[in-house]
């Protein structure tokens, strides 16, 4: 069953797909407020934890709150996709294999690594050891909610919006570069670098979603690829500074020769993907 296939299930008429966007983002409102109204009111969540400039001021704060607002997303896209699709959680994840979320958090990491050795070759003065910094609470939550708002992302971006570009267009191709560049622009706040690599990255990944019929490789890609970046070695000049890692990495000279590796890396992974089914094969070998 390919991804078409999945994404063919259910109801799928235009007007749908316009009135579930703002429909899915209401619900998330909705849910989000009724979460954290309560724990404000009584003081469990202080003004100055929600006014934080970034993420290294309440690390275990801020990143709970942003596993509660993906954690929203999900239910948010989930609801209205059923509500005016008739489509389940699963079609919207299509097919889902275990060893392939391994698969694709083994790969990503090993480039990361690859790059930081790189960096670090480059300009070791911009490495520091911030392992002391580091505490069982800041180490799960950042697991927990950064598994939860990679999900989120690969479940909007690979799986609500690419399967319904895919059944509009039926040319991957086409369907993988819309829903991209909608990705990459949700990442300009984060600088130009990231909001490219971004762009790159969600084509990729659509593409790897399409291949595979689901968003288990892709994900397993998207959080080791956050995870790293948040716990591993975090960057002075992105979302997660100041926060505690292993290695704190301040090289803003490095941030272009950065997105233009790992764009590179994944121009070798998309050929891989697109390859006669190779390296990680096609829709039917997974469950479906």
């Amino acid at each position: 069953m390919t991804y078409l296939d999945i994404a063919s299930r259910g109801k799928n008429s235009l007007w749908r797909y316009i009135v579930a966007w703002p429909l899915a983002l209401v619900i998330w409102l909705i849910l989000v407020v009724a979460t954290l109204l309560p724990l404000i009111l009584t003081h469990l969540i202080m003004p100055d934890q929600l006014q934080a400039q970034g993420a290294g001021d309440h690390p275990v704060m801020f990143f709970a709150l942003q596993g509660v607002a993906f954690a929203g997303l999900i239910a948010g896209f989930t609801l209205a996709a059923f509500l005016l699709h008739r489509k389940t959680f699963k079609d919207l994840c299509g097919n889902w294999d275990w060893r392939l979320v391994g698969s694709g958090a083994l790969v990503w990491l090993v480039v990361l690594i690859l790059s930081t050795a790189i960096d670090w070759a480059l300009a070791p003065k911009g490495f520091t050891f911030t392992i002391d910094t580091l505490n069982p609470a800041v180490i799960l939550t950042t697991i927990i909610c950064l598994a939860i708002q990679t999900f989120a992302e690969e479940f909007i971006f690979r799986g609500y919006l690419t399967q319904s570009l895919l059944l509009a267009t039926k040319r991957p191709m086409v369907a993988a570069a819309i829903a991209a560049v909608a990705f990459g622009s949700l990442h300009i706040p984060n600088g130009l670098p990231q909001a490219v690599g971004a762009t790159v990255l969600g084509f990729v990944l659509s593409l790897i979603a399409i291949r595979t019929g689901g968003l288990a490789f892709g994900w397993g890609l998207h959080f080791a690829n956050n995870l790293f970046g948040a716990i591993i070695v975090v960057s002075a000049n992105d979302v997660f500074k100041g926060t505690p890692a292993i290695i704190t990495q301040n090289t803003p000279g490095l941030m272009w020769w950065d997105t233009v590796f790992g764009i590179g890396i994944m121009a070798v992974l998309a050929i891989l993907v697109l390859k006669d089914g190779r390296f990680i094969g096609s829709a039917a070998q997974y469950p479906k």
